[in-house]
């Protein structure tokens, strides 16, 4: 039997490992690290490991399936791909005629390869009602990049510039044990934090950096950005800023020197339980350690200020001139000639000039959306407006795309009136009381795609009566879970090693070459379904690509080379080039960093960052917290899956077989617990059960449970998801006012064992 190899890219997570495939005739035997990656250098992850068991996992749907008994019964017949989509195409076609394309949504999983893709078709439908998990994940630090200088930054591990980070700050991040996250694996970063000088991790959690950190700050749960304002307060007091950069690059310096005053270390020890030296210390390391990165990740999302927590961190990067330089926080350049499929470049990519002036009002977290079809004035202005667009579009589109970022987002969060004006998805727990409520209407259909929101979304039980009113409802996915039960049509999706792809969602500074080596049943790409179904509703203007071969070559057209070709070379990198504000400035309406923004001022958020505390803690909610006296950080990411994914996978559910707790050996001996006890973990929203694991790295006070649990080998309908789902403890709350995010890493709870 003839063996090959095949070089490729991973998506079991985030897509950023090159990886050589093994063949044995046409079928995959091995993944294995690619030695010659620049972007990886040989690193894989049990899941990238485990990626031929989820290929051949004998569950796998294969077919369309349609529901052939009640939601629930677990009945299904198989029909074809043309049967699925004609029926799929004919549901929406009734919808929009009869109701309004508002009627249907889509809901997206995150970080997908088609993120951009499945919102273009949305818009290109005409609804404006599309939801995920940005909100608390990603997109808050994304959105405070955006408007204070640019695009995201990004550590500089790969050593562009000949320079290494001599300082690195770890917030909130555990890529080193996860396998990756914003364009980073783990095996880069394990790499640069063993060779930098020295070393800061902000966690309350002990993770695996904390071995080679020379600072470790175990705050309390969600105060953050407590931290980075007092952080921020010591540099300015102690006069360590670049005033070189502060003076020449930056708006509204002195504007944060006087807001920041009273944001003392001893304010902050009150706040965070750090000590007060401790916190000037680590300042005074980061602030003289040159260059130095800040590696963030999901925690600072998850906050009632997670916005503003990234921009105090933003701002910590510039007053210390590490930003755009060598071994600091890089503004990465894209390769030349490719189109930038993410939206993280290039928000044009997901269609916001296809919908309809007068259909985003109409988004159902919106302040101005209203029940009944009869419109308003105001959508009869805005529906002419539209119309008198089309002539002159590509006009506009170019006059849209010279203003500066803010702009563009005041413009649409404006005809959106958004509850949440940062958020530039539909706020997810909003969108399921929407549902049951039918406030400001009912939707009529929704397409999940790469989801299990009875899962990985709060408050699964609301999400579970909202899917019963929903009248219509697709599943995308590679197996029966929870909430493919729950639907009326489910589409089976090809896993990585199946698709061909150009990869560039969070790596900014190259792309990289999937190759599609396998086929199993009849499953297709995501992106080619939603290609079929759009040129069978018509949307031809947003989808001109014939198929998705053809959208591929569409997509490296200005390179000059094919996608085959481009497969035989694996990556396509930008010409790093450092201190690019020099010359051309920042990417703001100023063109300067700005550390007061004027524009967020204008859309009522405040304009310096400020610490918000969360509206479930011992501080807060003090008579709570007799009640409940521990702090549950909820959120947690493993090793062995990405979210809820790959439960069912043998060799990964074998190293972790069930949930395990962590609490802090002091406070279980307090509890009567010992090591493996089975425990119930309780909220004001109810109670699951996991195991309790002994760990001295999580402060006393503090529990620590993982994300997403569910059970596939329980079975159908339910496969055990409010067993032990962490999610299952968190309801309506007081979400941040900017994004609307969840603070699920600082809810108060109680531990006692369970008996039953």
């Amino acid at each position: 039997m003839e063996k090959k190899v095949v070089r490729s890219t991973c998506r079991m997570c985030h897509g950023v490992c090159q990886v050589l495939v093994h063949l044995e005739g046409n079928r995959v035997v091995k993944i294995t690290g690619d030695p010659e990656s620049p972007t990886s250098r040989g690193y894989l992850c049990p899941k990238g490991a485990a990626s031929p068991e989820l290929l051949y996992h004998p569950d796998r749907i294969l077919h369309p399936m349609r529901r052939a008994g009640k939601r629930g019964d677990n009945k299904w017949e198989k029909i074809s791909w043309d049967e699925a989509l004609g029926e799929m195409a004919g549901r929406l076609r009734s919808i929009k005629k009869e109701s309004g394309p508002e009627y249907f949504a889509m809901l997206q999983g995150t970080s997908r390869p088609y993120t951009g893709f499945a919102q273009r078709f949305l818009n290109a439908y005409g609804s404006p009602n599309f939801t995920g998990v940005a909100h608390l994940c990603y997109v808050p630090r994304f959105m405070a990049s955006k408007i204070t200088f640019g695009p995201m930054p990004m550590c500089d591990f790969f050593g562009f510039g000949g320079e290494m980070p001599k300082c690195i700050m770890i917030w909130g991040c555990n890529v080193a044990h996860t396998g990756s996250t914003d364009g980073m694996c783990g095996g880069i970063v394990d790499t640069a934090v063993q060779k930098a000088d020295k070393v800061i991790v902000v966690d309350p959690r002990r993770i695996g950096s904390v071995k080679h950190a020379t600072h470790w700050l175990q705050l309390r749960p969600g105060t953050d950005g407590a931290l980075a304002l007092a952080m921020i307060q010591v540099i300015i007091a102690d006069d360590l800023v670049d005033h070189e950069f502060v003076d020449n690059y930056t708006l509204g310096f002195d504007r944060l020197r006087e807001h920041v005053k009273e944001s003392t270390p001893e304010w902050a020890e009150k706040i965070t339980g750090l000590p007060a030296e401790e916190i000037r210390a680590v300042a005074r390391t980061y602030a003289t350690t040159r260059p130095a990165c800040i590696l963030w990740g999901n925690a600072v999302d998850m906050s009632r200020c997670n916005f503003q927590t990234a921009r105090s961190l933003l701002i910590l990067r510039a007053i210390t001139g590490n930003i755009d330089r060598p071994g600091g926080d890089v503004i990465p350049v894209h390769p030349e000639g490719v189109r930038m499929k993410s939206p993280y470049a290039d928000h044009h990519f997901s269609g916001d000039t296809f919908l309809p002036l007068h259909k985003m009002g109409r988004v159902l977290d919106g302040r101005s959306a209203r029940r009944g079809r009869f419109p308003s004035a105001g959508d009869i202005i805005l529906s002419v407006l539209n119309t008198l667009k089309r002539p002159v579009a590509p006009l506009l589109d170019r006059i849209i795309a010279r203003k500066p970022f803010t702009r563009q987002l005041a413009l649409l969060t404006g005809l959106k009136k958004s509850r949440f004006p940062l958020s530039p998805l539909v706020h997810p727990p909003t969108f399921w009381k929407s549902v049951i409520t039918g406030d400001p209407y009912r939707l009529r259909g929704l397409w999940i795609m790469g989801s299990n929101p009875l899962v990985t979304m709060t408050d699964p039980a609301q999400t579970d009566r909202a899917l019963e009113r929903i009248e219509y409802v697709v599943v995308s996915d590679f197996f029966m879970t929870p909430t493919a039960q729950r639907a009326d049509l489910v589409l089976p999706a090809s896993t990585w090693l199946e698709r061909d792809d150009v990869l560039n969602i969070h790596k900014q500074w190259c792309v990289l070459a999937q190759r599609r080596v396998a086929s199993v049943g009849d499953t297709r790409d995501d992106r080619d379904v939603m290609i079929d179904l759009a040129r069978r509703l018509g949307l031809r203007k947003a989808f001109p690509w014939k198929d998705y071969p053809a959208f591929l070559d569409w997509m490296l057209q200005g390179t000059g080379i094919s996608f085959d070709e481009f497969c035989e070379r694996g990556i396509l990198t930008g010409p790093m080039r450092y201190f690019k504000y020099r010359d051309s400035g920042f990417a703001t309406e100023s063109g300067k960093f700005e550390i007061y923004s004027s524009a967020l001022e204008k859309m009522g958020v405040s304009p310096l960052p400020v610490y918000r505390e969360p509206a479930c803690t011992p501080v807060s909610a003090p008579e709570l917290a007799r009640e409940y006296p521990l702090i549950l950080i909820g959120g947690v990411k493993g090793r062995y899956f990405f979210h809820g994914e790959f439960r069912q996978i043998p060799s990964l559910r074998k190293r972790q077989p069930e949930p395990q707790a962590e609490i802090n050996p002091a406070t279980s001996a307090g509890l009567g617990l010992r090591e493996g006890d089975r425990v119930w973990i309780e909220t004001p929203r109810g109670r699951v059960t996991m195991k309790a694991k002994l760990f001295d790295g999580i402060a006393p006070g503090v529990v620590s449970a993982p994300h997403a649990w569910w059970f596939p080998e329980e079975g159908p309908p339910d496969y055990g998801f409010t067993t032990s789902n962490i999610n299952m403890l968190f309801g309506e709350m007081e979400y941040d006012p900017d994004t609307g995010s969840e603070p699920l890493k600082s809810m108060l709870c109680r531990v006692y064992k369970n008996e039953e």
